[in-house]
């Protein structure tokens, strides 16, 4: 009992010691921390809409651009596509196909320094240009994005079919 009672009264001598500058460095560090994350989250959701837009447009460049040097494209139903040249061929295959036009929906995003993953639905419809057909189009998709020069890109990126 004597041990509980001298570690808890240590415990208090410690805190009560601690300078104010060095208790208002902390907050500090803390709020500027949380304001980094909510920046970073409006950043990744500003990406993902312009891809989304990108998807819509059939814009193969600027799809591309909205990728890492090194991205990897990992579609349902077809090989995964590294690098810039074969995610351009991916996309340009994709689009020789079907025409988007879908809506995203942000389930989750996380933030770990210069990478964060995203979690997303898509929901609309897709037109099949060897039919004509109009069919409904949902996908759940992972995003992991990386950070460079101070712009977040998509490095990887899978989805798949919700039915």
């Amino acid at each position: 009992m004597t041990k509980i009672i001298l570690s808890a009264a240590l415990a208090l001598l410690f805190c009560a010691c601690q300078s104010p500058a060095e208790s208002e460095n902390s907050s500090i560090h803390t709020t500027s921390a949380t304001m980094d994350h909510t920046a970073a989250k409006s950043a990744i959701e500003t990406l993902l809409f312009a891809y989304r837009d990108a998807l819509n447009a059939a814009d193969v460049p600027e799809i591309l651009a909205l990728y890492t040097q090194d991205g990897v494209f990992m579609p349902t139903g077809a090989p995964t596509s590294q690098g810039q040249e074969q995610v351009k061929g991916a996309y340009e295959f994709v689009f020789s196909n079907i025409r988007l036009n879908i809506e995203f929906f942000v389930d989750e995003i996380v933030v770990n320094g210069d990478y964060a993953f995203a979690r997303t639905i898509s929901r609309g419809t897709t037109l099949i240009h060897a039919t004509g057909e109009t069919v409904a189009e949902e996908n759940r998709e992972l995003f992991v994005l990386k950070q460079e020069q101070g712009s977040w890109k998509i490095a990887r990126y899978m989805f798949n079919k919700m039915k």
